[in-house]
């Protein structure tokens, strides 16, 4: 043997010996961040998605183009308590009883000790932080926040407010929420402006050795929806911002559809036409929807200047509809799309781009999904259902539609073409949404579709709770005895009751 094989074979038994060293010492890829994003009120007016033609989010679309969007997400509830209640445990409001803005949940004794979103991820070695509207209210209080989150920044909210209510009182009252439009004050002073600049400082701070889970809950569109004039100039003063409605909406609709909203603040498309405020309503909420896509834009930035975008999963939902006039009303607290379905949008590690989903995904299916795309043990007492399939490939079947609740007894069932909502006085709608997307046309009648209603049916909840102990506001009780309802323990609502 000569001594270049000789050499050859000393080369190789070296490389042999620190193949399996330098193996070890490879680190393995960090687990992921994750950005939260929670919007109040937020419909789906957002440019990518193309419900309203002007809407102007250009933030939130560059998001889109990264990640999926799921097109046909729906919420669980459409009022903020049950619908985040539900979302952070991934429990049904019909399984908890909670459908109303109380209780915390936390107060119910089946409930105090169920690990929440954020708590798993801070049992699984993140350091999780949060600011602004993630829960609903105070979170149960300062006893409590240690235990759902590690770090609280500020809490938000409405921020700069005009000297008096800009609008007059409604027929259901001088409500201080129900207020919009524009007065002189800079964007600076807003509280979603705030919790932005303290999110970006936790993304610049945080040590890049531990993972973070970072909560940011913008407060608007919520009302009262105020915007500075910039944000109004974005779009038209004129009827073009107004969304598509019919006069005769309501007439195919039981009247029991009426009874989920009957003595709320939130004023009728009839009010706001006649007090020349419906064309400022929608400017107002439009214009709130930019600005709060521009305070994304800026956390967004700040992600990618701290070097975590690549190793970010980040994930962006409201927590409900809002009605601007369609179905005749304006405000939440329905069971058809305008008040269910919800912005959702994933981006990161597991997440394919540029995909649009349309079938159903459910608030509630966020938690399961966050678990399995950041590798965190698996939880079996969850009931929503991980988007990580669809995530990967946005065609991967998904056999379960979207289910919505509104107090006991009255549920929508979303599935890719169609809406059924049944009331607790059992009247039903029936709507095909892929022919029909304002759903106008009720077809509950229609014996053409006995079978697909039959099907709808089947998804109806089980359990279906009355409200919990401590339920207070927005609350309906249905007494299929004297078949009335009664709203909040104290108005009975009777049939030969003029709709109000």
């Amino acid at each position: 043997m000569n001594g270049k094989s000789v050499e050859r074979i000393l080369l190789v038994l070296v490389s042999l010996w620190l193949t399996p060293l330098h193996a070890a010492e490879t680190p393995k890829p960090a687990r992921p961040n994750v950005l939260f994003i929670a919007i109040d009120d937020q419909n789906c007016w957002l440019g990518h998605l193309g419900v309203h033609p002007l809407a102007k989010t250009p933030h939130l679309d560059r998001l889109a183009e990264h990640g999926t969007t799921f097109l046909n997400a729906h919420c669980q509830s459409p009022l903020c308590n049950p619908s985040r209640t539900s979302l952070m445990l991934s429990v049904r409001p019909t399984t908890t009883g909670i459908y109303g803005l109380a209780p915390w949940f936390r107060t119910l004794p089946e409930w105090k000790d169920r690990v929440t979103l954020p708590q798993h991820f801070k049992a699984s070695g993140y350091r999780t932080y949060t600011t602004g509207k993630v829960y609903h209210g105070n979170a149960g209080g300062p006893t409590q926040r240690g235990r759902e989150f590690d770090v609280w920044g500020p809490n938000g909210g409405i921020g700069a407010k005009p000297p008096q209510k800009l609008i007059a009182p409604t027929p259901m009252g001088n409500h201080p929420l129900m207020d919009w439009g524009t007065f002189p004050h800079r964007d600076e002073d807003k509280g979603d402006y705030q919790i932005t600049n303290w999110a970006i400082e936790q993304l610049q701070r945080a040590p890049k050795d531990e993972p973070m889970f970072l909560a940011v809950g913008y407060s608007l569109p919520h009302v009262p929806c105020y915007a500075t004039q910039k944000w109004f100039d974005l779009y038209p003063d004129d009827d073009s911002v107004l969304p598509k409605i019919r006069r005769d909406d309501r007439d195919d609709t039981p009247r029991f559809s009426w009874y989920l909203h009957w003595q709320l603040p939130e004023p009728r498309l009839k009010w706001v036409q006649e007090n020349n405020q419906w064309r400022n309503f929608v400017r107002s909420y439009l214009a709130c929807t930019s600005f709060v896509d521009a305070q994304i834009g800026r956390l967004l930035d700040a992600l990618k200047a701290s070097g975590r975008w690549e190793n970010t999963v980040v994930v962006v939902w409201g927590d409900n509809g809002f009605h601007l006039g369609e179905k005749l009303i304006t405000g939440k607290n329905t069971l058809w799309d305008e008040g269910t379905r919800v912005p959702l949008i994933f981006a990161g590690p597991g997440v394919k781009g540029g995909q649009r989903c349309p079938q159903p995904a459910e608030l509630l299916d966020i938690y399961p999904t966050l678990v399995e795309l950041c590798g965190l043990p698996e939880r079996h007492d969850l009931e929503g259902l991980s988007l990580a399939p669809q995530l990967k490939d946005a065609r991967a079947k998904r056999e379960r539609p979207a289910i919505t609740s509104h107090n006991q007894g009255n549920h929508g069932i979303r599935s890719e073409r169609y809406r059924y909502i049944r009331y607790a006085d059992g009247s039903e709608e029936f709507y095909d949404v892929q022919h029909d997307p304002n759903e106008w046309t009720n077809l509950a009648g229609d014996n053409r579709y006995a079978g697909p209603i039959a099907e709808h049916r089947k998804w109806l909840p089980k359990p279906d709770l009355p409200p919990a102990r401590g339920s207070a506001n927005r609350i309906l009780v249905y007494d299929a005895v004297t078949d009335e309802a009664v709203w909040e323990g104290r108005i009975t609502i009777r049939r030969s009751d003029p709709i109000p």
